[in-house]
């Protein structure tokens, strides 16, 4: 009884307390709720209103038009990596106990799609310098440079779907983590994994096929949102 009893604080120990899983897991879902607001706005709101797909004269005028609304979205982009960071860690914290390593693991994937993320913004900075080289009344040929706005443009989405295979393999860590673990539904670890392979198929799909329509695979990105609304409910339930 003697040595059982001993035994007892020293295990217990290396366990995390509940509050700080509690506060990991709302730390992690207030991101993810941060990002469904800010990555939606400058996507669709911002980029989508600005460019017109193969019209590089009417993408840049919309530009030079609206060069504050373009200073935004990148700015919601920017959060968004920054928020990616925070995340990672959290979620590190969450499913350490599960395996120290592979969450360790699954961390680096969502900081190096983070660090993909922030490359793929300069293109949009880009974009955004050649607009106010178009101002210039010295601009000699305006065309070239509309050109070369749109590939500025086209840059950013090749090299933001490029890295969302490495957000994809972090989705498939996290999930089989989730299936693992004891204070998580196991369900949630099958979506969660499911939505990573959506995000593979997606970034390999624009690749290997790019004349295949792989917009079915979208769906599967629900499974984020369950994760999310699962670490809201765990971070603020009491008890």
């Amino acid at each position: 009884m003697t040595q059982a009893k001993s035994m007892t604080p020293q295990a217990n120990a290396s366990l995390p307390a509940a509050p700080s899983i509690r506060r990991a897991a709302l730390i992690a879902g207030l991101g993810l709720l941060a990002m469904i607001i800010l990555a939606p706005f400058a996507n669709f709101y911002v980029l989508e209103s600005l460019v017109v797909p193969g019209d590089a004269q009417a993408t840049t005028a919309n530009l030079m038009a609206s060069p504050g609304l373009l200073r935004l979205g990148i700015a919601a982009f920017l959060a968004v990596v920054l928020l990616d960071v925070i995340v990672a860690w959290a979620l590190y914290d969450l499913l350490a106990p599960v395996s120290q390593s592979v969450a360790r693991l699954a961390a680096w994937f969502r900081v190096a799609y983070a660090a993909v993320y922030a490359v793929a913004l300069a293109s949009l900075l880009s974009a955004l310098r050649l607009t106010a080289e178009l101002g210039d009344l010295t601009a000699l040929d305006p065309a070239f440079l509309q050109a070369q706005v749109m590939l500025a443009l086209n840059g950013f989405n090749t090299i933001w779907n490029l890295g969302l295979a490495l957000f994809g393999m972090h989705l498939l860590i996290v999930g089989a983590l989730v299936l693992r673990s004891n204070t998580i539904p196991r369900w949630l670890g099958v979506v969660v994994a499911i939505a990573g392979l959506g995000y593979l198929v997606d970034s390999f799909g624009r690749l290997l096929l790019p004349s295949v329509d792989l917009g079915f695979v979208m769906i599967t990105f629900f499974g984020e949102a369950l994760f999310m609304v699962w670490l809201l409910w765990h971070g603020l339930r009491r008890g």
